[in-house]
């Protein structure tokens, strides 16, 4: 037995007949990751909230993909859109994220959480579709995007406040 049969059987015969159960668990783990960089920053939506919406994403879209194929019959003039209860997902990600957004004045907070909370929908409904190696790319490259551009508003929000402080000495002396 050589490679390629060893990664065909096991593919064939472990893997594809718990590729469900596999999409959940990638969901949750990305969910978890998500959630783990928000409850570090001590933010109101964090692991259990996007791990929550990944798997339910993710669920959601399975069920969609499969039960258009077991319930959808090609001779009867029966079609289903395995796609429909996706955009019903977004719909529903705009309504819980609509929520998270809180108006004070002129200060608006929340819209990253209400951001993050599509995205986690997105990683779901992503994983649940089977496009593993878009999802994980682009949850991995907005991890790290996000992580540098934190640095860099620290950064600048640093140079304001030595700005604005040498501007009160200069006024008060």
């Amino acid at each position: 037995m050589n490679i390629v049969d060893i990664l065909s059987f096991t593919y064939n015969q472990i893997f594809l007949p718990y590729e469900m159960y596999f999409r959940i668990l990638i969901s949750a783990v990305l969910g978890f990751f998500i959630g783990l960089d928000r409850s570090s920053k001590n933010k109101p939506a964090g692991l259990r909230t996007y791990t929550y919406v990944t798997v339910a994403s993710t669920l959601i879209t399975l069920v969609s993909i499969y039960s258009a194929e077991i319930l959808s019959s090609p001779n009867s003039g029966t079609m289903m859109d395995p796609m429909r209860l996706a955009s019903q997902i977004i719909t529903g990600l705009g309504f819980l994220g609509a929520g998270v957004i809180l108006k004070d004045g002129l200060n608006v907070k929340g819209l990253t959480s209400a951001a993050m909370i599509f995205f986690a929908g997105g990683v779901g409904v992503g994983i649940g579709a089977g496009f593993y190696g878009i999802v994980i790319f682009a949850t991995i490259i907005t991890f790290i995007l996000t992580k540098l551009s934190g640095l860099l508003e620290k950064r600048s929000l640093m140079k304001l406040r030595k700005l604005s402080t040498s501007k009160r000495s200069k006024i008060s002396s």
